[in-house]
């Protein structure tokens, strides 16, 4: 390129400038107001562009942490035999609550109860602004041993954790370790387990009492099976700030 197209070229603005050009524009009363209008809708997509760049960026980031769920739920069969297992959705909260605040995720509900069925619809919010949702309609889960009440949560709860399970790629079952028994039986930590908990946020410099109520528990000896790596990858986040 000659020195001369060098000095006509002009350089490519980033987002930022683009939206201070928006904003410059938006003092002066002398712009037109359909120009405005349409520099308002150029920003909007901009923000937008952004927002959903962000999302997927970050969820991307946070697949990797996100652990196996233990399926401590039964559902038996009328010889009292167990006939299938799942996640329950307290356990599924507890696992993901922690990991989605650490990436900038919130996670919400909305519910109808429609013709005698229940619609639960999941959101998955960024800090960014972008969002994306998902939405299960089910029967009323009717028992001999439930109200309507109980039988409607029942249901809700269902379809929160499909609807969490498909926005994040949740998984339930069981681990290698020890057959997955300890595992899918929802057992805590063992005794070298918590020694080496304790050791890693010694080492980090981590307030315990502090990194307990992030977590979502009362002590380390609570900390559940399943829940074991995703301590461990919290602890080694902190560490990574440090550096």
């Amino acid at each position: 390129m000659s020195a001369e197209a060098k000095q006509v070229a002009a350089p490519v603005p980033d987002t930022t400038s683009i939206v201070q050009v928006i904003e410059r524009a938006a003092l002066n009363p002398a712009v037109d107001i359909e120009k405005m209008e349409r520099l308002l809708a150029m920003q909007e997509r901009i923000l937008d562009r952004n927002a959903k760049a962000a999302y997927a960026a970050a969820l991307s980031r946070m697949q990797p942490e996100l652990p196996t769920v233990a399926e401590r739920g039964t559902i038996k069969n009328k010889a009292g035999g167990v006939q299938s297992r799942y996640a329950l959705w307290e356990d599924v909260v507890s696992v993901i609550t922690p990991i989605l605040s650490r990436h900038g995720f919130a996670l919400t509900f909305r519910t109808s109860n429609p013709e005698k069925l229940v619609t639960v619809t999941g959101v998955l919010t960024h800090q960014e602004g972008h969002s994306e949702e998902t939405t299960l309609t089910l029967p009323i889960d009717s028992s001999d041993f439930r109200n309507l009440v109980q039988s409607i949560g029942s249901s809700v709860s269902y379809g929160k954790r499909y609807t969490a399970a498909a926005l994040l790629n949740l998984r339930s079952g069981l681990s290698e370790d020890d057959d997955g028994q300890a595992y899918s039986r929802g057992e805590c930590i063992s005794e070298k387990q918590v020694a080496d908990i304790t050791a890693l946020l010694s080492e980090v410099g981590a307030d315990k009492v502090r990194f307990l109520k992030y977590i979502g528990i009362d002590s380390i000896e609570s900390i559940l099976v399943a829940n074991y790596d995703a301590v461990i990858r919290a602890i080694e986040a902190k560490r990574r700030k440090q550096r």
